[in-house]
C-alpha cells in the first residue's frame, strides 16, 4: 500500500510509521533499521548523554540515507542550547515531550525544524497547537513508559483530540501491527508510534533477557507505578514493579539506578522495565524491516475487509 498524507510528506517517508524515543534504546542501530525500512527511527535525549547523541546521530548519517528526527525530552533536557544542539546536526523533524510545548517550539521553527509534541489529555493538546507546533503525538495511557498520572486509552482520546483540532496527528500506545494501526487511522491519525515493539525488535540493543519477558508477557503483565505523585510509569510487572506498586521504595530513583543490569545485563527484577500493554500481544522477536513491511500489509488487508464488509482480525504482533 502507498502512503500519502501529511505525516509522511512532513517527514519524508514512505510508510507513517514513527519509532518512539525509549531513553538508551533509541539509538542508532535501532533508528537506522526503522528508517531505512521506509519508517522514521528517532534519536533519543531523555538518557540526558548528550555527547553520545551527538555520537549516535554520526552514526545515523552512516547507518542510512533516510530521514531520521530527534526527540527533546524536556523534563530531562533543561538547557536551552538543546535547540541549537539539534538544528547543528542537520535534523528536519523532533518531537518534544515531557513539558510545555511553549518552552521549545518557536525555537525549534524558527530554526526550521518540523515540531511535534507529544500529548496525553485534550487539554495538552489544545495548548500545543496554540504554541505552534506542526502536529502531536496523542499518546494513550496504555503505551509505556513516562505517563500521564490520569491515563485515557488512546481508544478515547484519540477521536477526542482529533475532533477538536486540525493539525496531523501520530496515535501512540497500543499499536503493534497492521489492524491497531487501521484503527488509528480510523480513530483520525495519520501516523503511528511503536514503542514496545520496537524495544522488542532484533535491532533493538536491549538485552534478550529484556525482549523475552516482552514476548512472554500476559495482556496484564504491565503495572503502572507513581499514579500518586506523577510523572508515572508504565513497566513490566515483576516482583519488584509489584512492590514499588505497593509503595514498597522509590520507581524513580530505582529506574535510573537499574539502567546498565536491566537494559544491557537482562536482569529484569534489577530495576525497573518499561513496558507498554500491548506487550500482550507481541509473540515474537523480529527483525525491524519484519515488522514495519507486515505492518504495511496488515493494515491494507483490513482496510480491504472493512471496505468489504467483513471484519479484520489482529494475529498478534
Amino acid at each position: 500500500m502507498s502512503f500519502d498524507n501529511r505525516v509522511t510528506r512532513m517527514l519524508g517517508v514512505e510508510i507513517p510509521i514513527v519509532q518512539a524515543p525509549m531513553g538508551w534504546i533509541a539509538r542508532s542501530a535501532l533508528a537506522s533499521a526503522v528508517s531505512n525500512a521506509g519508517a522514521l527511527g528517532i534519536i533519543e535525549t531523555s538518557s540526558g548523554e548528550l555527547e553520545a547523541i551527538r555520537a549516535e546521530i554520526v552514526k545515523m548519517r552512516q547507518l542510512t540515507e533516510k530521514p531520521f528526527g530527534v526527540n527533546i525530552a524536556q523534563a530531562f533536557v533543561r538547557d536551552p542550547s538543546i535547540v541549537e544542539f539539534v538544528a547543528e546536526q542537520e535534523v528536519e523533524f523532533v518531537t518534544t515531550s515531557a513539558g510545555s510545548p511553549m518552552q521549545y517550539t518557536k525555537a525549534l521553527k524558527d530554526a526550521g525544524l518540523t515540531v511535534f509534541h507529544v500529548v496525553p489529555t485534550l487539554r495538552a493538546a489544545l495548548k500545543a497547537v496554540d504554541a505552534g507546533v506542526d502536529g502531536l503525538v496523542v499518546e494513550g495511557g496504555e503505551g509505556g513508559g513516562f505517563k500521564n498520572p490520569s491515563p485515557v486509552s488512546t481508544m478515547v482520546l484519540l477521536p477526542l483530540v482529533r475532533s477538536k483540532v486540525d493539525v496531523p496527528i501520530i496515535a501512540a500506545g497500543g499499536i503493534c501491527d497492521g489492524a491497531s494501526m487501521a484503527a488509528a487511522f480510523a480513530l483520525g491519525a495519520e501516523g503511528v508510534q511503536m514503542g514496545t515493539r520496537m524495544v522488542s525488535a532484533s535491532e533493538s540493543p536491549i538485552h534478550e533477557g529484556w525482549k523475552r519477558a516482552i514476548v512472554e508477557a500476559p495482556e496484564t503483565g504491565t503495572v503502572f507505578l507513581r499514579q500518586e505523585k506523577g510523572p508515572a510509569l508504565r513497566a513490566l510487572r515483576t516482583e519488584r514493579t509489584e512492590r514499588l506498586a505497593r509503595g514498597e521504595g522509590n520507581p524513580m530513583a530505582e529506574l535510573g539506578g537499574g539502567v546498565r543490569k536491566v537494559y544491557f545485563e537482562g536482569e529484569i527484577e534489577a530495576g525497573v522495565a518499561l513496558s507498554g500493554e500491548v506487550a500482550g500481544r507481541i509473540e515474537a522477536v523480529e527483525p525491524v524491516a519484519e515488522i514495519v513491511s507486515r505492518t504495511v500489509r496488515e493494515f491494507d488487508e483490513t482496510v480491504a475487509k472493512l471496505a468489504s464488509g467483513r471484519s479484520g482480525r489482529g494475529d498478534g504482533c
